[in-house]
């Protein structure tokens, strides 16, 4: 019998064993980078673009492991140049020796829009090997325009963004920068155990903490004002990210809304961990996980049985 990962592999083009393979060792990866993430791409998007959000999110994911994992800035610049190398030469020829760039050049081969977007990306992914820290609030904006949102797009360009490119880029805007907020808060403890701080130092001194404080995990009224400040814009953010559903197709919609309300589900669980969070990340609850995705799956049958 035919697995549901092989009918989605079939429906998106993809025929040649060893691209096959290539695929599934791509999903393989991302699904146990973010389950839930996963889970709402295999359950709720369109079999034709299934592998594709595998392939383009496993080479996003690998360009950014080059960049942050290579020690030394020198050796990390010298990684990333030769992998931009690898794809640029590999997208213009046609062919590749690496898996995840097999996947990258037949997903923009089939979905030739998505190519812009990859150029985008790899002009924008050098700001990463530069990161330190923030001094301001301004400085993690620029950051979110110069590398998250570029990021973002390798995936949201695979959605139809309906009649409005332009209030669809910028309802993106909305969703990865209450994202990427959420994820610094929620990911301190694993970003500090690595020598790595991403709340804007200007944030910090204005609720009187200090690197410290956060480093010693300590539980004071100074810190649990500083971490409910940042969770309240990222769920500001993620709320005005709603509005994204109603900019794509119908067929889309099920995902963007469970991807936008995982979102915030994880943004009220790391609320309420408060000081716990500089000890380890939050999840969402997982009954109401579960709501949301019967809830839009239930959605996406119907969208789909309406496409027909």
């Amino acid at each position: 019998m035919t697995s549901t990962w092989e009918k989605a592999l079939d429906a998106a083009g993809v025929h040649d064993r060893r691209l096959r393979d290539d695929f599934t060792q791509q999903r393989d990866l991302v699904s146990r980078y973010r389950r839930h993430a996963y889970a709402a791409v295999r359950l709720l998007l369109p079999r034709a673009t299934v592998p594709h959000v595998i392939a383009m999110t496993a080479f996003m994911h690998h360009t950014d492991n080059t960049l942050d994992n290579g020690g030394t800035r020198a050796e990390r610049t010298s990684a990333y140049a030769a992998w931009e190398r690898d794809v640029r030469e590999a997208l213009a020829g046609g062919r590749a020796d690496h898996p995840v760039i097999r996947s990258l050049i037949h997903t923009v081969t089939t979905r030739p829009g998505l190519a812009g977007a990859v150029e985008d990306f790899l002009k924008a992914a050098p700001a990463d090997l530069d990161f330190d820290g923030f001094a301001t609030e301004g400085a993690y904006q620029d950051y979110v325009d110069a590398y998250s949102l570029p990021a973002f797009m390798l995936v949201a360009g695979l959605l139809d963004p309906g009649t409005d490119p332009v209030a669809y880029r910028a309802a993106c805007r909305s969703y990865i920068d209450g994202s990427q907020r959420l994820d610094f808060v929620n990911d301190l403890a694993v970003d500090l155990e690595g020598g790595r701080l991403a709340l804007p130092r200007e944030t910090l001194e204005e609720h009187g903490v200090s690197r410290d404080d956060l480093e010693s995990a300590r539980d004071t009224a100074a810190v649990r004002a500083l971490l409910a400040g940042q969770l309240r814009r990222a769920r500001h953010d993620l709320l005005d990210a709603r509005r994204l559903a109603g900019l794509t197709a119908p067929v889309d919609r099920p995902f963007v809304r469970a991807m936008v309300e995982l979102e915030v589900l994880t943004t009220d669980a790391a609320a309420a961990k408060g000081c716990g969070l500089l000890r380890g990340s939050a999840r969402p609850a997982a009954v109401a996980a579960l709501r949301v995705f019967l809830r839009e799956c239930g959605r996406a049958r119907t969208a789909r049985r309406r496409a027909l």
